[in-house]
């Protein structure tokens, strides 16, 4: 198999791309911390910079081929929706001025689809308008939640009482970071099947039911499962703007699973995700101490 290069501005995301017989080169500010030295250990060459500065951008894009981007979101409180903007744009303008040959930006599920509201989405539809208005083979990905933000502190897993967004009989659809990276992987890999596509992607529809009994089996005594109270809504403004999002559809999201999974493969259901590579995220969830909910 031919060695393309591949640039990552996401490394922790898992792109499974050095399997596919491709050279990975992950951006990263800090070589020397933890995560950038686990990442040369395995093989990937570091390209270090900062997303506020295009010259150490384009200069991590010399020689590459395919260029994957993923911008940390304001409510990890690292960076606002503004400078969000700023780096995806950036990191677009960048590859179009190296001659780079693919671009996949992974969005949102929420993103696309008018405006929210909600400045970490609308970030995102942002970016998507500005790749495509670009003379650049480009691919959007826009995955539904992740599974892994079921695990977050303060949902209540510790205590036999869970709460998340849906009313217990409503869907949602979710996707695990181990799918996203393999599919993200196959679209940087293959850009002259996916070049000027939007996907919506996602691993299984749940409902509020489906998290209950998927987590008592898990766990090994009942889980109730209950939409957060209203009165948390009331109190909390993004919990309930997000609420809202998932009762209009925008957030409850619309991937034709069978379909992605004739191209891509079968996708990870919660279950086999909770007794798989989501164990310890749930052992941990279930015995971490009582806190307050961290979404915000």
């Amino acid at each position: 198999m031919a060695t393309v290069s591949q640039l990552i501005f996401h490394p922790r995301r898992k792109l499974r791309v050095i399997a596919q017989g491709r050279e990975v080169r992950a951006f990263v500010r800090d070589p020397h911390s933890e995560k950038a030295q686990a990442l040369r250990a395995a093989g990937i060459t570091l390209a270090v910079g900062n997303l506020f500065d295009r010259a150490s951008i384009e200069h991590a894009m010399e020689g590459i081929k395919g260029v994957f981007s993923v911008q940390t979101s304001s409510p990890r409180g690292e960076i606002s929706d503004e400078q969000e903007i700023i780096q995806g744009k950036a990191i677009a303008d960048s590859a179009l001025a190296t001659g780079v040959s693919h671009l996949v930006y992974s969005s949102s599920g929420a993103a696309g689809k008018g405006l929210t509201g909600m400045g970490h989405f609308d970030s995102k539809s942002e970016i998507e308008n500005y790749v495509r208005s670009l003379p650049l083979p480009w691919t959007i990905t826009r995955p539904a939640s992740f599974m892994e933000m079921l695990m977050l502190p303060g949902m209540g897993l510790n205590t036999g009482n869970f709460s998340f967004f849906m009313q217990r009989n409503q869907p949602m659809q979710m996707i695990t970071l181990d799918d996203l990276g393999r599919i993200n992987a196959r679209i940087l890999c293959h850009p002259q099947q996916f070049a000027g596509k939007v996907l919506e992607i996602s691993s299984q529809t749940l409902t509020g039911e489906d998290l209950e009994r998927a987590f008592s089996n898990a766990a090994g005594f009942p889980v109730h499962y209950q939409r957060f109270p209203d009165a948390l809504l009331t109190q909390n403004s993004f919990l309930r703007r997000l609420t809202e999002l998932v009762d209009n559809g925008i957030v409850a999201g619309v991937a034709d699973i069978p379909a992605l999974e004739k191209v891509f493969g079968e996708m990870m259901k919660l279950e086999q995700w909770l007794t798989g590579p989501g164990k310890h995220l749930f052992n941990a969830a279930l015995n971490a101490p009582q806190t307050e909910i961290t979404l915000r």
